[in-house]
């Protein structure tokens, strides 16, 4: 839980820029005002793989003390200003997620996470519980843990999907392993029949923080 005793939240972003020199600015504007809002960034534009339906070039993740505390992040007037930067120069789909309510055991051993990021848009959403209480002890068997799943959403750019799920893993190789079991292999024809959804396995980030 964060210091105000309500879960963390998270902008999560996937953009494709087509100038990046063009998007170089919005780069540099972007930290202050994340940082002035207790955001820290979990992934940045790090090495992925997509796994299934479809993705964009750049993906990140930065966590706020609060879902309200994103929001505020968002709308912060400045970080307004660098939107502006960014949209000339590249095509952006944003949402922001409410976190789980527990806190995240921290890494052990500590090191650079990997994420499991995904959009999903349910057909069947009782059989997508089914799937997912399969799931949650063969992912738990390589380390993964519930970043967000299932809370509150705000759609603030482009397209999204109605369900959206991070889980961390201790590394990379963890998060592929645990996609490529045979465990998870058998559970996911059950979310296949009941859901579409785009999936990528990502690198955390371990570089400096704004701020």
């Amino acid at each position: 839980m964060s210091e105000l005793g309500t879960p963390k939240g998270y902008w999560v972003a996937r953009v494709d820029v087509h100038d990046p020199e063009g998007y170089h600015p919005y780069t540099l504007a972007n930290g202050p005002v994340i940082a002035a809002h207790g955001g820290r960034f979990l992934v940045r534009a790090g090495n992925f793989k997509t796994m299934e339906g479809d993705s964009r070039a750049r993906n990140v993740v930065v966590e706020f003390p609060s879902f309200d505390a994103a929001q505020a992040a968002y709308y912060d007037p400045a970080y307004q200003a660098a939107i502006d930067l960014r949209r000339p120069y590249s095509q952006a789909d944003l949402v922001i997620l409410e976190g789980v309510s527990e806190d995240l055991p921290p890494l052990e051993p500590p090191g650079v996470p990997g994420y499991w990021i995904m959009r999903i848009s349910l057909r069947n959403p009782q059989g997508y519980r089914a799937h997912a209480e399969m799931v949650g002890d063969r992912v738990a068997a390589f380390g993964g843990v519930p970043v967000a799943r299932g809370g509150r959403i705000a759609i603030v750019e482009g397209t999204a999907r109605g369900r959206n799920v991070i889980i961390r893993f201790p590394d990379v190789h963890a998060a592929v392993e645990c996609y490529h079991s045979p465990g998870y292999q058998q559970a996911i024809p059950l979310r296949q029949a009941v859901a579409e959804t785009d999936f990528i396995i990502i690198s955390g980030y371990d570089g400096p923080q704004p701020g």
